[in-house]
């Protein structure tokens, strides 16, 4: 790419995010698509006396102008690498944008999923401090959660065009949820054993959203009324100890069926403690 197509596309990325995303996707195809041409092209024996270098420069002049011609056609690769982008980097699809808010909450955390799990809880502190505020349990606790309930970020519940459903704690959509639902394939433990269940869960406008409805959740809950009163002080409540009764007590209150969800719980409690005395 020449310097002064990376200056316009940066201008770009500035202005539209998505058209330059799809710009880029462009590019990504028309590179394959030379590469792809030049393999053939090798592959394939020599005529004689009229392969030259002038006919070889000529031949690369053509595949670049052909390459370019056949990139960014609809339905094509550059598409796939578009959508793939735009999930990466959190740039909401059009029918992300269409979704509606349920709930109307200040947006501090980025749409950008983190890359790590050190970015996650730094990503996550913020609003996780104003659920804390709410309900009295440990930000780092729900931060804790959320990570382990997606995997650090990287196993996130997607809705059907796979844009992301900001569903940080694995909320299922009950009949009393009016708000759009992301229907996934997910694993139940009933009676112990590991089933698999197609699955409704909440989705979201933002991960701010998310944690929102979650301390909404743990504050309304009869369910979770033991879990929040044990969070009353929050600066001894923080340590390995008070970790594991937060987890143990979740469980008994039927947060998820996964007879070692306590015990892998207070595993990434404890990881994501070491990392916030790290930073």
């Amino acid at each position: 790419m020449k310097v002064d197509q990376l200056a316009s596309l940066r201008s770009s990325a500035a202005k539209d995010p998505k058209q330059a995303i799809k710009e880029v996707a462009k590019q990504f195809e028309s590179l394959f698509m030379q590469e792809l041409m030049k393999s053939m092209r090798q592959a394939t024996m020599a005529s004689g006396m009229l392969d030259n270098e002038g006919t070889k420069l000529g031949t690369e002049m053509m595949d670049t102008e052909f390459a370019g011609k056949m990139s960014g056609l609809k339905g094509g690769l550059a598409d796939a690498i578009a959508r793939q982008l735009e999930r990466q980097m959190g740039v909401a699809s059009d029918a992300g944008k269409a979704r509606p808010q349920i709930n109307q909450v200040s947006q501090t955390t980025p749409l950008r999923a983190p890359t790590s799990a050190g970015e996650f809880v730094a990503t996550h502190s913020e609003a996780a401090k104003q659920a804390e505020a709410k309900t009295g349990i440990p930000a780092t606790f729900m931060v804790a959660q959320a990570a382990h309930e997606t995997g650090w970020g990287k196993k996130a519940i997607r809705m059907a065009d796979g844009s992301n459903s900001f569903n940080l704690f694995g909320i299922k959509a009950g009949a009393d949820w009016r708000g759009p639902v992301a229907q996934i394939t997910t694993t139940e433990y009933v009676h112990g054993q590991p089933k698999k269940m197609v699955q409704a869960f909440r989705a979201y406008s933002s991960y701010d959203e998310s944690f929102a409805d979650y301390a909404r959740l743990m504050k309304t809950s009869s369910r979770y009324r033991d879990v929040v009163a044990r969070a009353d002080d929050p600066k001894q409540f923080v340590n390995a100890e008070s970790a594991k009764r937060f987890a143990q007590g979740l469980q008994r209150a039927g947060y998820a069926t996964d007879p070692a969800y306590a015990d892998k719980l207070g595993r990434i409690i404890n990881t994501t403690l070491r990392l916030q005395r790290m930073t």
